[in-house]
């Protein structure tokens, strides 16, 4: 039995083999197509469980086999497992760019929206009816025949260029290392961080200490090692990743200039003026230009704060540390020792009360506070020991959900945090699917016997991870297209998210999170109140370099994609105009941006900061009424988590608090009020 074919429970990650992968797309996408042919053929008038039931069932098989290979692909990459994802990828996006063309089942769902039946609907069957219509618009059934099969070879190049960056990138940050034998040379970092370094270099056979361009060691060289050269070397290693500087093969350039263009052409056919204005088609903005104005509001407000972060830092880092040329390879070190001289703490001291031990039981224990939700761990096959896996379980002890936690960074692991679905709710006759989700982070393992330390950035971007992954796990919503994220516009998707990473600053959630792991107390409250006293440090250099990319993003794949800048030329002319901090001519951020290039986010990369605004002005409803309201929990769960994407976002946003959002919240939250 192949393993990928089997759809009785979860994925079979103990039994799974790269042969498996062809002959399961294969058969699938063989039966899909004689599903639609099937039903092509019916002369009878479609209806909800004739026509859309059999083809969301079609695909959803073929998801369930392709989603374990595409995970794999990205948490366990390897020669052989990537060249058989490269061999089907274009077989799975042809697929569904024949189904987005094809005039005759976009007249099938025609006909069901002006039937009599469409009114006994539900709201959420009503939903996936109307966002099928949208995208077969937008996926070119309108198109003339002679048009189609140039849109659908873009679509076939862009899936295999996007494919092709995240590897250059992955490829990259592998093939970078850096061997140190004398300790004198790295000088001010964590032990934890050099008893890391330390292991790594062992499993190499080799002395010393291993630098690597992963974020758990690369991130603590930035922020603490003393010595220059060494940030630098590391900074300059870091930036060009996938560019001209490095291996041709791996240079991502090209590719981004090829993926703006066929962007863009596919736009121009489908009769949009750029690829950002097909993009908004189906997010919560109206048009590029309302980003746009948003975005540029924000940075009216945010620069003079960026101003004063700036010109704070350079006096610092002129009287106290002698540099009077700041780099930026010195800003994160810079900033660090001028956080510790205003504030009496550090990133390192603040880690020490963070480990995985209690911070997992206390992010459990807010979920149970809020939801009267029950999380313990749960059986499944996994694909690496160090995986964890869970069940989550409501007040009558019923399993409503279930997902898999893959914390730390490795080897043939692309970088980042995100979450994925494994397995979406739907009704499946009288028994409801149980979602399963992928939460995915790339944290500091491990190390001498000790549990793993998570900084406070990293707690966050736990609790970031978690709330996409309960907006997938707690809806209601028993149609597929519509049901936890699907369906969900990507301007909003980051709600539920960014929602949580604010509990992150409250004691009364933070107490439960911190043990000292050698000392075993809590965190004292005159050190949080330190943090809290940090939290808005810099954020106005952080709030501007998002709007950066933000603009940068959109820009590209607007007017100017039709004018043939390069993607540089354009990030260097946006920097001028809002950021405050240039870096050196050879950064080329471009090409490791896989957000826009690889990951879903492209013309919509400004979603972190108008989620954020969301996010922000629903926090402040606990806020008002005590942020570890179980009334208000409810109330969030039901009108945000439960409803998916059965309603539009800003439906649900008002529902939830009663009016439409603004800036307010996330500007006091920011301290730029």
């Amino acid at each position: 039995m192949n393993p990928l074919l089997d759809f009785s429970g979860l994925p079979h990650y103990d039994a799974f083999k790269v042969e498996h992968i062809t002959p399961a797309i294969d058969e699938l996408l063989k039966a899909g197509s004689e599903v639609i042919a099937d039903m092509l053929q019916s002369e009878e008038l479609p209806t909800w469980s004739t026509f859309v039931q059999p083809m969301e069932d079609a695909n959803e098989r073929l998801s369930r086999a392709w989603g374990p290979v595409s995970h794999l692909n990205s948490v366990m990459n390897s020669a052989e497992l990537r060249e058989s994802y490269n061999e089907n990828l274009p077989k799975i996006t042809q697929h569904y760019a024949l189904l987005g063309q094809n005039l005759a089942l976009f007249d099938k769902f025609k006909l069901i929206k002006n039937s009599q039946n469409f009114s006994i609907l539900s709201d959420a069957q009503k939903k996936i009816i109307e966002n099928e219509l949208r995208d077969f618009q937008l996926g070119g059934a309108d198109l003339d025949d002679k048009d189609k099969p140039r849109f659908l070879e873009i679509q076939e190049k862009l899936s295999q260029l996007a494919a092709k960056f995240e590897e250059n990138l992955l490829d990259a940050t592998n093939a970078f290392s850096l061997y140190i034998t004398d300790a004198a040379e790295l000088a001010g970092l964590p032990e934890d961080v050099l008893e890391a370094a330390k292991e790594a270099a062992l499993s190499d056979d080799r002395p010393g200490w291993k630098l690597t361009l992963h974020a758990p060691s690369f991130g603590p060289v930035m922020q603490y090692a003393e010595n220059r050269m060494l940030r630098e070397t590391m900074y300059k290693a870091y930036v060009t990743r996938a560019s001209e500087f490095g291996p041709a093969e791996l240079d991502n350039t090209a590719l981004i200039a090829d993926i703006v263009r066929l962007r863009y052409e596919a736009a121009i056919m489908l009769g949009f003026t750029s690829y950002a204005e097909l993009s908004l088609a189906s997010k919560m903005a109206e048009s590029a230009q309302l980003v746009i104005t948003f975005l540029q509001e924000l940075a009216l407000r945010a620069k003079p704060y960026a101003e004063q972060d700036k010109q704070e830092l350079l006096d610092f880092a002129r009287q106290e540390l002698g540099m009077n040329d700041l780099q930026a390879w010195d800003i994160s070190y810079a900033s660090e020792k001028l956080r510790v001289a205003r504030y009496a703490f550090s990133d390192q001291e603040v880690k020490e009360y963070f480990p995985e031990s209690q911070v997992l039981p206390g992010l459990f224990k807010l979920i149970h506070t809020l939801y009267g939700l029950t999380i313990r761990p749960g059986k499944a096959a996994v694909w690496h020991p160090d995986v964890k896996f869970y069940d989550i379980h409501d007040e009558t002890g019923g399993l409503i959900g279930q997902f898999y936690l893959d914390l730390y960074a490795r080897e043939h692991k692309r970088g980042g945090a995100w979450m994925d679905d494994a397995l979406t709710r739907r009704r499946r006759g009288d028994v409801i699917q149980t979602p399963v989700a992928y939460l995915t982070c790339n944290f500091s393992a491990p190390v001498g016997g000790r549990p793993a330390l998570f900084t406070h950035d990293e707690v966050i971007t736990l609790f970031h991870e978690f709330g996409h992954g309960l907006h997938h796990l707690l809806t209601r919503v028993e149609d597929l297209g519509v049901s936890g994220i699907n369906g969900v516009e990507w301007d909003a998707v980051e709600l539920p998210s960014q929602f949580m990473e604010n509990f992150c600053w409250e004691w009364d959630v933070l107490s439960h999170l911190t043990q000292h792991v050698d000392r075993k107390t809590a965190l004292p409250r005159a050190l949080f109140d330190k943090m809290i006293a940090a939290k808005n440090f810099q954020s106005g250099l952080q709030t501007l370099r998002q709007i950066e990319f933000s603009l940068f993003d959109l820009e590209l794949h607007g007017a100017e994609a039709g004018t043939g800048i390069s993607a540089l030329a354009l990030l260097q002319k946006i920097r001028e105009q809002v950021a405050v901090l240039i870096p050196p001519d050879y950064n080329r951020f471009p090409n490791n941006f896989s957000h826009i290039f690889a990951g879903g986010y492209a013309a919509g990369y400004y979603s972190y900061k108008w989620a954020e605004v969301l996010s922000a002005d629903a926090f402040s409803l606990f806020e008002d009424n005590g942020v570890l309201s179980p009334e208000i929990g409810i109330k969030f769960w039901n009108e945000i988590l439960a409803v998916g994407g059965s309603r539009p976002a800003l439906e649900s946003f008002i529902a939830f608090r009663g009016r439409e959002p603004n800036m307010d919240a996330l500007l006091r939250h920011h301290g730029m009020n």
